[in-house]
């Protein structure tokens, strides 16, 4: 067996694995890793941030466009602590990358050497990072990296696929051992994700689906996941099924198809969840029911579970059955089971049983009410910008094949609702841990992962500024990522939330504490400071032009767009904090 040194062992089996990136940020706990590194630049790339939240942003933006994990290097104490957001975002939303940590020379451990956490164990950064990751895995000998490798990339990959974490004492880096490094197609070539559901709940799952009268399809991220498209369009179209998706779960079916309904949930659209609330039988992929998605569970705003007869179908048990009584619960992955139903319906032994004429009757009329009455938004000559008009001109600007990557604040929730997603892997965003940053650095990733499609983040003024760095690091690796600034002076989303509750606000605008006027930097202006380009834009006539000129510029592009702040999304559902009381619908239709 060679010789080699645990940094050769990563960057040998890192490049095996096919990663073709490392994000992150130099530090004393990790420059063993860099050096290796340095000599071997052709087959992998290490691109450094000014943050380490970034690099993490980056490479879980990553893995939602490619499907495949890159890493992150951090260095020990602070340098570390800056990445949980960051994993924790990927975590919660199913994303995989490794995260490699530098921590302590193991001869110091117990020591309370520099940024060293010791306080109950030593060398304790992994516990931090336990709640946020598969697993963590800590060698502190370097003949047992090779194993660490080896299985952190299999349980990122296998099931249901998540970040995991490695963290390296930084003698490991230099010191070497006599071992191999293990070839990941001799071990993983015979794994499988791809698990099948029970043959026979999914007859039975199918025979409820073809007699039911008001059937509905959801899918969720896991559908976009397991990149199950194809097969879900086949299914729907086949039998005549109407499709609704969970925001993550946008592009799942091209929304632009006759069967798609839009998002279900409190910001999502009237159709979608006038169908989720009516359907007799649910067919869902690949969804967690969170509180958002589903009304914070209260019946008759989103789902009625029961009655509403629900078929889940997910590839992680625990979240089978988690918020609501499943009828039949199949585990498997989303496209195998969709390919299990195809299969028994190529049979010819299956017949639809239902006559769902006036399921379509219903669903045309909430599609018509639902459109005429966001129509006139659309083309608002307003200023400050209408969000709607935003939305709608992004819309007719941008590729079809663009990657939009949206951060979190109130701007989430318009895109959430007026967004048509024409394909998966389309539409990013960081919903379970809502981590804002996702967006703003999360875009450079993408554009890594898809060189070739125009790569463009939505984020609001708030988020923008917890992250902007991001754009030095475009400009220094020649990056041409846009990022669309929704400046409305305020944290908007937390601002209406307080003026809703209690009809004043603190601390979530913007202002000049002594003349009380609106305050933001100018973005475009910090843009050019960094290298990048940009522009303000306050007239809506003005926002198309200035995005197609962002996008052609091929560079850097930072656009600083006023957006009206006192105009609220149309909720067609509802959400709740206990103890305060949930909220009614702004919008049940034109006739009530």
């Amino acid at each position: 067996m060679p010789k080699c040194n645990g940094a050769e062992i990563i960057i040998d089996y890192l490049i095996k694995e096919n990663v073709p990136y490392i994000f992150g940020l130099c530090g004393h706990g990790n420059v063993g890793l860099l050096n290796e590194a340095y000599d071997h630049c052709e087959k992998i790339k290490v691109v450094a941030t000014r943050h380490e939240q970034a690099a993490g942003h980056m490479a879980d933006a990553y893995f939602r466009v490619a499907h495949k994990p890159v890493a992150t290097i951090t260095s020990c104490g602070p340098g570390s602590c800056n990445l949980p957001v960051a994993v924790a975002s990927a975590m919660m939303d199913s994303s995989a990358f490794l995260a490699i940590t530098g921590n302590v020379p193991t001869q110091q451990f117990n020591r309370g050497p520099f940024q060293e956490t010791y306080r109950h164990n030593q060398a304790e950064f992994s516990q931090v990072l336990r709640p946020y990751v598969k697993r963590s895995f800590q060698p502190t000998r370097v003949d047992m990296l090779p194993l660490s490798m080896r299985l952190a990339f299999k349980t990122m990959l296998t099931g249901r696929t998540g970040p995991v974490h490695l963290d390296v004492p930084l003698n490991l880096f230099v010191e070497e051992a006599d071992v191999d490094v293990p070839d990941p197609d001799e071990w993983r070539q015979g794994i499988s994700s791809r698990s099948q559901g029970d043959p026979a709940a999914v007859k039975q799952a199918l025979a409820l689906l073809l007699k039911a009268e008001q059937p509905l399809i959801l899918a969720g991220h896991g559908m976009v996941l397991s990149e199950a498209s194809t097969e879900l369009t086949q299914l729907a179209k086949q039998l005549n099924i109407p499709v609704i998706n969970t925001p993550n779960g946008k592009g799942a079916i091209d929304m632009r198809e006759t069967l798609s309904l839009g998002d279900v949930g409190r910001n999502g659209t009237y159709p979608a969840n006038q169908a989720a609330r009516s359907c007799d039988v649910l067919l869902a992929f690949g969804c967690r029911f969170d509180d958002r998605v589903s009304s914070a569970w209260i019946p008759g705003y989103s789902f009625s579970i029961p009655p509403t007869r629900l078929i889940q179908v997910d590839i992680d048990p625990d979240e089978i059955g988690r918020n609501y009584p499943v009828h039949i619960g199949i585990l498997g992955d989303a496209r195998t089971v969709l390919r299990q139903m195809l299969e028994h319906l190529k049979s010819g032994n299956y017949e639809a049983t239902q006559n769902n004429a006036a399921w379509f009757g219903q669903i045309d009329n909430w599609k018509q009410e639902w459109q005429e009455y966001n129509q006139p938004h659309f083309g608002s000559g307003a200023s400050p910008l209408r969000p709607e008009r935003v939305i709608h001109d992004m819309r007719n600007v941008l590729p079809n094949d663009t990657i939009l990557l949206v951060d979190v604040g109130v701007h989430h929730n318009w895109v959430v609702q007026f967004w048509p997603a024409y394909q998966p892997q389309t539409v990013l965003q960081s919903w379970g841990f809502a981590s804002m940053g996702f967006g703003v650095c999360g875009v450079l990733g993408a554009k890594l992962a898809a060189p070739d499609k125009p790569c463009v983040t939505v984020c609001g003024d708030a988020g923008f500024m917890m992250t902007p760095h991001i754009v030095s690091t475009a400009v220094e690796y020649g990056i041409p990522a846009v990022w669309v600034i929704w400046n409305n002076y305020a944290h908007g989303a937390i601002r209406d939330l307080q003026l809703g509750l209690w009809e004043r606000e603190l601390t979530t605008s913007f202002v000049k504490e002594e003349t009380g006027e609106l305050y933001n930097p100018d973005f475009a202006a910090m843009a050019k400071s960094m290298g990048a380009m940009g522009e303000r834009v306050e007239r809506p006539e003005d926002f198309k032009p200035a995005l197609d000129h962002a996008l052609k510029s091929n560079t850097p592009f930072v656009l600083d767009v006023i957006v009206d702040r006192d105009i609220k999304p149309p909720s067609v559902g509802t959400w709740q904090l206990p103890p305060f009381p949930h909220s009614e619908p702004s919008f049940t239709g034109i006739d009530e």
